[in-house]
This record gives C-alpha cells, sequence and structure tokens, in this order.
C-alpha cells in the first residue's frame, strides 16, 4: 500500500566492472495534486461507511474480496474500483461482475445514501475511479457476527486514530483504534491502494507454471563454458516500516542484465542490449518474521564473463519519480563496451542498502541466509 511499499532493488547490472551509479534524473510527479485519485479524502469515505446499515451480508462481501485479494498474492484488500464493477472481486481477479451473489451489495447503499444530490453522485463517481480501497487486516478470522470499527489512515506514521463503532442495535460510538484492537476484532482501514497495476509473484506464476522455479536444479552448458542460475530461494522481512493503517509491504524485485553473456568477439558485445526484469511480492503483517519460499530466478544464464552486480534496497516513500542511472562496461581486447540502466525510483525513498554485490561474495554465502538491513534473503547460484 501507498505508506507500506518496501521496494527491494536487486538490480544486476553483471558486467566486469561498475562506474557512474550515482546519477539521478529527476521526471514528472508521481501523482498530480489535481489527480481524480487524490480528490477524495480518506476521512470523508470512513464517516461515510459508518452510516450505512452493514450487516452481515456485506461483511462477507468485504471478506470475500480481501481474501480473494490475499490469495492471488496481494495485501487484504478491496478496491472501491471493483467494489462498484465487481462486488465481492479481489485484486488480481479477472471475470465479470459478482453482484449477482449479494442481494444488497456494498455499492448499493453507498449509491443510495448518496442519490438525492447531483453533487453527491459526481462525488460517488470520483470515489469509483480513485485508489480508495477498504483494508481489513485479519479477515479471514472474522466470527460472521460482529460489525466493524472503521477507520482511516491518518498519515505521518500515526498508531492509532479515531474510528466508528458499528454496533448491532444500529447505533455508532466513537472509538481510538490502534493495531491491538484491529487483533481483537474486525477493524476496516480506509486507505489507498498502490499495488494493484502490478501482477503479483503468484499471479506471474500462475500464468506461467514453470516461471520462478529456480531452473529446476539444473546447470544449463553453453558451448564455451558452464551457465548458471543464479535463484532467490527465500525472503524475510525482519520488521515493518511504516504504520500499520497503511496495511502489509509491496517488495520489489528488480533485475538488470546482459542474459547469456558469452561474447567471444567485437561485433558480439555490440549486439547485447541490458534488459530489465520487475516482480513483486506482498508481505502481510501477519508473515513479518516468517521465512517465505521465493524460488524465483533472478538471473537465468549467468556466465563467467559476469562476475558482479550492482544491488539496491530502498523503501519507498513517494515523491517526485526519479531515475538511479547505472553505467557499466565490459572490456574486451583492452576496449571497453558500455551499457546503461535507469532504475526507477523515488525522490523521498530510503536507501537501505546499496553497492556492489560480487560473485565472490554470492559464491562464499551461497545457499545461506544473508541480511541486507531488515531483509533477510537465500541467494543461491546453481
Amino acid at each position: 500500500m501507498k505508506y507500506g511499499k518496501f521496494f527491494v532493488g536487486v538490480l544486476g547490472v553483471l558486467f566486469v566492472a561498475l562506474e557512474g551509479c550515482d546519477k539521478m534524473k529527476e521526471e514528472a510527479p508521481v501523482l498530480p495534486e489535481d489527480s481524480p485519485r487524490s480528490f477524495v479524502m480518506l476521512e470523508d469515505v470512513a464517516q461515510l461507511l459508518s452510516t450505512l446499515p452493514i450487516g452481515a451480508e456485506q461483511m462477507t462481501e468485504v471478506q470475500d474480496a480481501t481474501g480473494a485479494s490475499a490469495g492471488n498474492g496481494y495485501d487484504e484488500e478491496y478496491r472501491m474500483q471493483d467494489l462498484f464493477a465487481s462486488p465481492g472481486r479481489g485484486v488480481g481477479e479477472a471475470g465479470e461482475t459478482k453482484s449477482e451473489k449479494y442481494g444488497r451489495p456494498l455499492r448499493d447503499l453507498l449509491r443510495e445514501a448518496l442519490s438525492t444530490k447531483a453533487a453527491d453522485t459526481a462525488w460517488l463517481d470520483s470515489l469509483a475511479m480513485s485508489d480508495v480501497q477498504i483494508y481489513w487486516p485479519g479477515a479471514r478470522s472474522w466470527d460472521g457476527e460482529r460489525l466493524p470499527v472503521i477507520t482511516y489512515d491518518p498519515g505521518d506514521g500515526a498508531s492509532q486514530n479515531e474510528g466508528y463503532e458499528l454496533l448491532s442495535d444500529g447505533t455508532v460510538r466513537k472509538v481510538m483504534v490502534d493495531e491491538q484492537m484491529a487483533l481483537e476484532q474486525p477493524v476496516w482501514v480506509v486507505n489507498r491502494n498502490s499495488d494493484a497495476d502490478y501482477k503479483s509473484l503468484e499471479l506471474l506464476r500462475r500464468e506461467d507454471p514453470s516461471w520462478g522455479q529456480g531452473g529446476g536444479g539444473l546447470i544449463v552448458k553453453g558451448e564455451t563454458e558452464e551457465l548458471r542460475t543464479l535463484v532467490l530461494r527465500s525472503f524475510k522481512a525482519l520488521r515493518q516500516y511504516d504504520s500499520w493503517f497503511a496495511g502489509g509491504s509491496e517488495f520489489w524485485i528488480k533485475i538488470g542484465a546482459v542474459e547469456d553473456f558469452t561474447a567471444a568477439t567485437e561485433p558480439e558485445l555490440r549486439l547485447y542490449q541490458p534488459s530489465i526484469t520487475d516482480f513483486m511480492l506482498v508481505v502481510r503483517r501477519d508473515q513479518v518474521g516468517e521465512e517465505l519460499p521465493f524460488n524465483a530466478v533472478l538471473v537465468s544464464e549467468w556466465t563467467e564473463q559476469l562476475n558482479s552486480c550492482a544491488y539496491m534496497m530502498v523503501e519507498d516513500d513517494g515523491g517526485t519519480r526519479t531515475t538511479w542511472k547505472c553505467s557499466a562496461v565490459v572490456k574486451y581486447n583492452s576496449k571497453a563496451y558500455g551499457f546503461e540502466l535507469e532504475i526507477p525510483l523515488n525522490s523521498r525513498d530510503d536507501i537501505v542498502w546499496r553497492g556492489a554485490l560480487t560473485h565472490s561474495f554470492i559464491e562464499k554465502n551461497n545457499g545461506r541466509p544473508v541480511r541486507f538491513g531488515d531483509v533477510e534473503l537465500v541467494m543461491e547460484l546453481i
């Protein structure tokens, strides 16, 4: 989610020498102030939801959607875009509307509450197009009866906020909401989504079942040398970096490499172009400290000519879109051939770790846990 996103940029600039890796290029802001996404205020949405006659049917709808999102590799989230277009649909789900499953889906309650004024209808249209969502931590453990406490992400790293507790007699009372309350009873947090536009690792694996299996433990042999595969076996987040209101963290793995680099002549060197591959892993708050199997290929064909990589880990805090310019050089017969990569990041991102990751370091720690800041990775060159 927006305040909880955490990028792990494993920027594999896999060449003989590294240079010029500190150039920053500024681009357009990530989110313009007049964007429809920023027009809807989270506090207004939370207050509106607290006035609706929410019952077990609407609770089930939100539980269905958040459960589907989690099953697809995202957080326990229910986007307003899905709420209006296809009630009960989670992030990453395909298919048509599910509205027939619910007699009075939540979207109908919202429309009924704001049906009298044209201005209200326009606001509701903005809500349906916004990045606002309902985040329900622990939705799977709902007892089927208790109504939610509804609050919103106040930002600024706050640990508690005012919320609205819906009671069984139809009344509402104001309470202070913190993470402990969310562990003990249903709490809906209105916050913003920032991961739905990207395919999770789980969805990528479904599209291609053979993808991300670490090469199956095989070593591929080329004509002139042995080709090996760099695999990220497991991933462990050791702490959360942001307020619990923002939910879990989205970890991005970014690789820039020249695959199967076995050039033997100058013309062959000129044919190679670097490429960037990235994929996302969402770590829910209840998964912090848990070793998560990753088993994804970082570089499918690592050759002896590739002996180091640039490695960067940043925590995403938004801001203006920039790029980290990495230049690398391949030397052949005393001549240098340059490659350049531009890795996107945001201006307020905190760089947790950045530096050169050498082939010898990977070999030394092959298959062993290595800590980078507050993330522990197990990488293997097979």
